[in-house]
């Protein structure tokens, strides 16, 4: 999980430095394994804070000796002006304009760059030289020049709103943590969830995105059918339906934390989908609307979630046929199925650049399911990489409420009133009967039930006193992992502090030791064959169950193993 530091801070405040950051979080259970830089120092590219800064082209003339050259007139603040020469051509429709406020990025000569022409990444000095007759000390700058992505087919263009002369390292520059997360850390694939942490661990206040969102037009409900087969596989299924969205690319600054999260941007529509996921760890779809009502034959869709039908197929987004079985969970209407559910979407009802109507799916499915799919079909997906850990069915409506302002505002669309949400049954809240006592007992160590409570509602659990030494622990939606006190103990000791539980001697007697004859042997005889070269290999079996009962003594039942199986053995 990548996480851009300038987002993390959008939600909370960061009080530490960022390497007592990446200790802390790391203490806690959440392993730290780099930290990025970009145009910072500790990068490979640091950007020059007096060569490299925000510029705006104010005036853009034509080269005297050269059609494809134009001559760019860059304020780089305090009124200070450069001409530079350049060949981009997203520049060649402003050429004879001088009423431009096209703000860029401006390095001056000394500045180090990346190569733009370079296949492999080199890092160049900045000279003055003379193109076509024309001296240029200066220049304004490429993606690739910055290492801020590949394109080098034209300068990068900054929002409006950036601020000329600053450095570009204070606008642009970010770290980012890259963190090493365990299966049982589900609840921070996503910033909101880092930042949950970070929270508690520094005692701040999570700062949450509102979820409201302008409405207008046809009701969701008018608009769409939704069902579900089977409410064990797919507990909660969300649709909203928004009009009229236009298509195109992203915002500069969402673009920018997407590549820094390790995504890449696709278009508005998608990058709000990626971007809702990484920010709330709820996967998301969106469906082109007018394909679905076109494979319903011009009534309402209706979105049906089952199981695939032995031998059915599906063509996914990467280009792919692939044939699906029963345990394959999917998404379907009545032409058939339109995504793997969890997984990939279907390439019949992508958004593509004439989409104008979405359906924007949000939901929750089996992990067992996803993950299952996902590995049989060889198809890993950020989507299926958080389902397969678990995602709680509340997150659902917060995704999609998101994403659908999102869609509003970058895409400038009408959300339809309401939304389609097929929830047959909704789970109660788990509360953990939680002695006070335990904690001395298991931690061995004395923590003021003040201090502990502090502890627990920093972390978002509410604490409700239920007799003497005694509390009553309600667990947010968002902590799949707390079933039971133990897990309550496990979460004071990480942000206590690991490092702060005094070492103590056992008081108990030590039971009394046997001597293992059999297993005694058994390492000399490891010891021996490893003594003359051999290696010892434990694989996965190459066999099968069929096979192995041939070698059962006589007379033993079919059904009466002499050995331990596994449930659900990771060879089949």
């Amino acid at each position: 999980m990548r996480v851009p530091l300038s987002w993390l801070k959008e939600y909370v405040d960061v009080p530490l430095s960022l390497e007592s950051l990446a200790e802390r979080l790391t203490l806690a259970g959440l392993e730290v394994a780099r930290v990025e830089y970009l145009g910072l120092p500790g990068a490979d590219l640091v950007w020059d804070r007096e060569r490299v800064l925000v510029g705006e082209i104010v005036e853009i003339r034509p080269h005297p000796n050269a059609d494809r050259l134009v001559l760019a007139v860059v304020n780089y603040g305090a009124d200070r002006h450069e001409t530079v020469v350049t060949g981009a051509p997203n520049l060649f429709p402003y050429r004879g304009r001088s009423d431009l406020h096209l703000k860029v990025a401006f390095a001056m000569e000394g500045a180090r760059l990346y190569d733009g022409y370079a296949e492999e990444p080199r890092i160049k000095k900045l000279k003055k030289t003379k193109i076509r007759g024309v001296p240029s000390r200066a220049m304004v700058c490429s993606e690739k020049e910055l290492g801020l992505g590949d394109d080098h087919t034209g300068i990068l263009l900054l929002p409006d709103d950036a601020p000329v002369g600053k450095p570009l390292a204070d606008y642009l520059g970010d770290a980012v943590l890259d963190l090493a997360l365990t299966p049982t850390l589900a609840r921070c694939f996503s910033i909101i969830g880092v930042a949950r942490e970070v929270a508690a661990l520094t005692g701040q206040r999570v700062r949450y995105p509102s979820l409201e969102v302008l409405t207008e037009g046809l009701p969701a409900a008018e608009q769409v059918r939704i069902e579900i087969e089977d409410p064990t596989l797919c507990p909660r299924y969300i649709g909203m339906v928004i009009r009229d969205v236009t298509i195109r690319p992203s915002p500069f600054w969402v673009q920018h934390r997407l590549r820094l999260a390790g995504m890449r941007p696709i278009n508005n529509v998608v990058d709000v989908t990626n971007y809702v996921m990484l920010e709330w760890g709820q996967p998301l779809h969106a469906f082109d609307y007018d394909r679905l009502a076109e494979r319903a034959g011009g009534e309402v869709p209706t979105i049906l979630v089952r199981p695939a039908r032995p031998g059915e197929r599906i063509t996914t987004l990467d280009g792919v046929e692939r044939e699906l079985t029963p345990d394959d969970l999917l998404i379907t209407d009545t032409a058939g199925p339109i995504a793997i559910a969890g997984v990939m979407g279907g390439a019949e009802t992508e958004v593509t650049e004439t989409t104008r109507h979405i359906l924007l799916e949000s939901a929750n499915f089996h992990f067992i399911s996803i993950r299952r799919t996902s590995k049989r079909l060889r198809l890993p997906s950020e989507s299926s990489a958080r389902f397969g850990r678990g995602v709680h069915p509340a997150m659902a409506e917060r995704g999609v409420r998101r994403a659908a302002e999102l869609m509003r505002r970058w895409g400038d669309g009408r959300v339809a009133p309401g939304m389609v949400d097929a929830y047959p049954a909704p789970p109660a809240p788990v509360v953990v009967d939680f002695p006070l006592g335990e904690v001395r007992r298991i931690l061995g160590m004395e923590i003021a039930p003040s201090e502990v409570r502090r502890i627990l509602e920093g972390l978002e659990f509410q604490v409700v006193p239920a007799g003497e030494d005694r509390w009553q622990v309600t667990v947010p939606d968002h902590r799949l992992d707390i079933t039971g006190p133990a897990d309550l103990l496990e979460e004071i000791a990480r942000v206590y502090g690991y490092d702060r539980i005094p070492t103590t001697l056992m008081a108990d007697e030590l039971p009394p030791q046997f001597l293992n004859r059999p297993l005694v042997l058994e390492e000399q005889v490891r010891d021996l064959l490893a003594g003359l070269g051999l290696q010892e290999v434990i694989t996965y079996r190459l066999t099968a169950p069929e096979q192995e009962r041939k070698l059962y003594p006589p007379g033993l039942p079919s059904d009466d193993r002499p050995y331990v199986t596994l449930a659900n053995p990771i060879s089949q």
